[in-house]
């Protein structure tokens, strides 16, 4: 122990439990506290605490620690839930303001009420908490040091809770190995009613029931795992969640009538043997356990996706060699979720992307009521609602980082007769959606935005829309294809200009579900699409090409790398996208297609790339919209070619998941490489590639981009804030470190 460097003077523990005793024993071994005190109405517990090493000394009550206690002390508060109010008014009567003050009460609004009880005023020193940990055993001989490590604990501070005693609160469970979060008490009290009161009130209700048939021995005797596993929590103290109950009332009460609710229609559906009702129930809530199964694999439960953060470390010295295949294009997954959706009768899709991004779209839908089977191993199966049978959501509609997604289900919604909320996470939430709202409004659309045009995006439904003759102030596949969905729901034709091709897949798709869309070349590069609200789409067959915007990595690794050689099949080859082909070749690169064929409507070869010296170039900007999203990883290439490179017309990507302009060069730089960003573009000058430490950005496409670069640079490069990577490459570092290159993930 190092108590000297103790970041809290005297710690008081109020009520020896398991949460309790273990808050102190992992205190003392740690060191976090110069002190470690217990306090308890019985003698036997406080004998047995420090008997086993589990705090320094004992006190009888508060009171007779208040002429001690001062600032830098914190008291913890460990005692059944119904019991806090009294120890709060103690803390009122002894305690220094300055003592910081805690709770571990799994309800925190009764706590609250309490404290406003207590005080004249709302007390700054108090910053209630909640671990989020437990066992089956209980009591002071079961203090467990290592009990918090990697569990959440959650922090509920008050408007008026001092920062100091928050933070020392925060080093508390952060020292425990907690990782701690927050959020307000209305939402803790909301959000544990549903994922841990209920469960329990379940298990003991259940067990309850079957105890009381008259086979119950029979019962339990043949009772399979899934019963033990989902019972065992019925063991669990029965006065603490009689406190529970009571002092989570309201919450409870809540989450118990929609569950009532629920159970209603699952009676009524298995009572007329309604089979399309079990199985679509079914169906959302297997998925919804299996995405919940991969975010605790992720260390991502709980919490946003900043929850545990990803860092890469990529060594120089990799290899660049072997065959691959990418996962499933992400703009053609979104598309064949929502088409699919909105088309009449069944769609099966292969090689979808189940990366976070097209999983959100997925889920979107699940959400409107729309039966959706899998995603397993690429497959999924989309029962069709029709272009009028989607339903209202219950809740937001949340998108996670999915720009895409949230672009075009503005598009979607705003021709539904119901009201939506559109809501992404904290990179999408910065980002601008202006761009599509503003054409949306002119159709008739009633959608409100944040500061800036950015999100959430709330749309009122209802409104007849009107089509729209509109021309993109700059090429935008997202903002036409917006435009296109909305135009579904409208009486007349909606045309939309673009300057410059852009992606075709939302018209290709259209096409393939039997809608027609009319598309006109006007010269220039510039183009008209069409269609006509009122018609009808048919379910089908899907076959999601691999992405190209991921098998550009790997194309720029064997282009940069000496004796590289790496061929990736079955990429899609969509001639609105293949920006990456023309420019490497442009810049000298050995790449050859083969294989050539169409899949579903969508061009797909095979892509074979072997290291060739490559030299800058000016990039034609006919060839930015068709290479929007490669950039990133083509900035690598033009830091390792002879020269200079520069790129102009390209002041979108200063609107991506982040300005990527801006945090390619400011990577490079670090990395030794001379980039200097412009308003639309950026120049880059060929040459050494150093080592360093650089940020993503939490911006996937630059954190794959900077592990790339590692293949031809003199030191290791760490890229923080890896996260994201997983919403549109979830095995990126699995097939990076396949053909060799040299990536650590922590």
């Amino acid at each position: 122990m190092n108590r000297r460097a103790a970041p809290i003077g005297k710690l008081v523990v109020v009520g020896l439990g398991l949460i309790g005793a273990s808050l102190a024993l992992a205190a003392r071994q740690r060191g976090l506290a110069g002190e470690v005190i217990g306090v308890s109405r019985r003698t036997s517990t406080l004998d047995l605490a420090l008997h086993n090493g589990v705090i320094d000394r004992v006190a009888d009550s508060l009171q007779s620690l208040a002429g001690e206690l001062c600032s830098g002390d914190l008291v913890v508060i460990g005692v059944p839930t119904l019991t806090v109010p009294a120890v709060l008014r103690d803390c009122a009567e002894f305690l220094d303001p300055a003592v910081t003050i805690s709770d571990v009460a799994s309800v925190k609004g009764s706590v609250v009420e309490a404290a406003l009880a207590a005080y004249p005023a709302p007390p700054v020193q108090l910053v209630p908490g909640h671990p989020i940990a437990g066992s089956e055993k209980s009591g002071v001989t079961a203090a467990n040091p290592q009990l918090f490590v990697d569990h959440r604990v959650i922090l509920t501070p008050l408007e008026q809770s001092g920062a100091d005693h928050v933070e020392r609160v925060r080093a508390l469970w952060q020292g425990s190995g907690a990782i701690v979060s927050t959020m307000s008490v209305a939402d803790h009290d909301e959000i544990l009613a549903a994922t841990s009161h209920l469960p329990h009130f379940l298990a003991f209700s259940l067990v309850d029931t079957l105890a009381g048939l008259r086979a119950d021995r029979e019962i339990f005797r043949y009772a399979a795992g899934g019963f033990r596993d989902f019972t065992r929590i019925a063991a669990s103290d029965p006065v603490m969640w009689r406190d529970i109950a009571l002092a989570n009332r309201g919450a409870v009460l809540q989450v118990l009538d929609k569950l009532t609710d629920d159970f209603g229609r699952l009676r009524g559906a298995i009572e007329r043997s309604d089979g399309e009702h079990l199985l679509a129930l079914f169906t959302r809530a297997q998925a919804a356990r299996q995405h919940f199964g991969q975010l605790l694999e992720q260390g991502l439960d709980s919490d946003t996706m900043s929850a545990k953060s990803i860092t890469f470390t990529a060594a120089p010295g990799g290899s660049a060699v072997g065959t691959i295949r990418v996962p499933g294009d992400k703009s053609i997954s979104h598309r064949s979720i929502m088409l699919g959706a909105l088309a009449d009768g069944l769609t099966e899709v292969t090689g979808f992307l189940e990366g976070e991004d097209s999983i959100a779209t997925l889920r979107a839908f699940r959400a409107m009521g729309v039966q959706i089977e899998g995603p397993q191993q690429g497959r999924v199966v989309i029962h069709g609602v029709g272009l009028h049978g989607l339903k209202a959501p219950e809740q937001p509609l949340d998108v996670g980082n999915a720009g895409t997604g949230m672009r075009l289900l503005a598009g979607l919604m705003a021709g539904q007769p119901f009201d939506s909320v559109l809501v992404g996470d904290e990179s999408l939430s910065g980002r601008p959606m202006g761009r599509v709202a503003d054409p949306l409004r002119a159709m008739g659309a009633q959608i409100a935005t944040n500061e800036g045009g950015r999100p959430p995006l709330r749309i009122t439904g209802g409104q007849q829309l009107s089509p729209l003759n509109y021309t993109l102030p700059m090429a935008s596949a997202q903002v036409k294809s917006c435009l296109l969905l909305a135009g579904l729901y409208c009486a007349g034709e909606t045309v939309v200009t673009e300057p410059a091709p852009t992606r075709d897949h939302t018209e290709r798709m259209l096409r393939g579900f039997g809608y027609t869309v009319d598309s006109e070349s006007l010269g220039g590069g510039a183009t008209r699409v069409s269609l006509r609200g009122g018609g009808a789409l048919t379910g089908g067959r899907i076959d999601v090409p691999a992405d190209i915007s991921s098998a550009a990595f790997f194309m720029v690794a064997a282009a940069i790398t000496p004796g590289s050689d790496i061929t990736l099949e079955h990429v899609g080859i969509n001639p609105t996208r293949v920006g990456v082909v023309n420019i490497l070749r442009a810049m000298g690169a050995d790449l050859t297609l083969s294989g050539e064929r169409e899949v579903g409507g969508e061009p797909v070869a095979d892509i074979r790339v072997r290291y060739a010296p490559l030299h800058g170039i000016e990039i034609d900007e006919s060839q930015v919209p068709l290479a929007i999203d490669e950039f990133p990883v083509l900035f690598i290439a033009a830091a390792c070619a002879q020269g200079e490179t520069v790129l102009t017309g390209a002041e979108e990507l200063r609107v991506k998941e982040s300005d990527r302009i801006q945090a390619m060069a400011d990577g490079l730089a670090t990395l030794g490489v001379q980039a200097t960003p412009t308003s639309d573009g950026i120049r880059i000058t060929g040459g050494p590639i150093g080592g360093g430490r650089v940020s993503s950005q939490h911006d996937h496409r630059i954190a794959m981009a900077f592990t790339i670069a590692a293949l031809r640079a003199s030191h290791e490069i760490v890229i923080d804030d890896c996260n994201n990577v997983a919403t549109s490459f979830p095995t990126f570092a699995e097939l990076a470190q396949q053909v060799g290159i040299k990536l650590k993930v922590d």
